[in-house]
């Protein structure tokens, strides 16, 4: 069955809707866990989908926080040198394509670097606005990208709509960014 949406632009979220990047996120987490002896499959409900350091901030929470936002530095650099394993959702490039002339962004909890190491393996073409862990101060499922995206694009949120894969289950479910 086809559902006809109306939206005036489209935002994407990056990891999960047009990069598959799970293998070397859980990767480089575990072995970011492991001498921390933090159970792996609490690392992995974790990690996915947010800043790093707020993960870290979760996973040790009595840890002095400029630890997690210098650690977070590095592993962000290293994931985005380390992109063996990242592959294209299937459908990512066409849909891109398609998007090409209407208002379109990618939103994403990774800083600019990861952003294009991802979307450059998956050989992907990074839209023209990409909002990104630099011009946010919370990370998803906190709706602060998707709507900094809408204002950036001058588009209303309600007449958005937000292509992201949903929260895992053992996260809290947030308000909408846009309809």
């Amino acid at each position: 069955m086809t559902e006809i949406l109306q939206a005036r632009a489209a935002l994407l979220d990056m990891d999960g809707t047009l990069v598959d990047s799970t293998a070397v996120v859980e990767r480089l987490w575990l072995a970011w866990a492991e001498p921390h002896g933090i159970d792996p499959e609490t690392v992995l409900r974790t990690v996915h989908g947010r800043q790093g350091h707020q993960s870290m901030a979760i996973l040790l929470p009595e840890r002095d926080h400029a630890i997690n936002l210098r650690e977070n530095e590095v592993m962000l650099a290293t994931e985005a040198s380390d992109v063996d394993g990242v592959i294209g959702i299937p459908g990512a490039e066409d849909l891109l394509a398609a998007l090409q002339p209407f208002p379109h962004a990618v939103v994403t909890s990774a800083n600019v670097a990861l952003m294009t190491a991802r979307m450059g393996q998956a050989g992907l073409t990074v839209p023209e606005l990409a909002v990104t862990a630099e011009n946010v101060s919370a990370s998803k499922p906190d709706p602060e990208g998707f709507l900094l995206a809408a204002r950036t694009l001058g588009i209303d949120p309600a007449d958005c709509v937000v292509f992201r894969t949903p929260a895992p289950a053992s996260r809290p479910p947030t308000r909408r960014a846009c309809a």
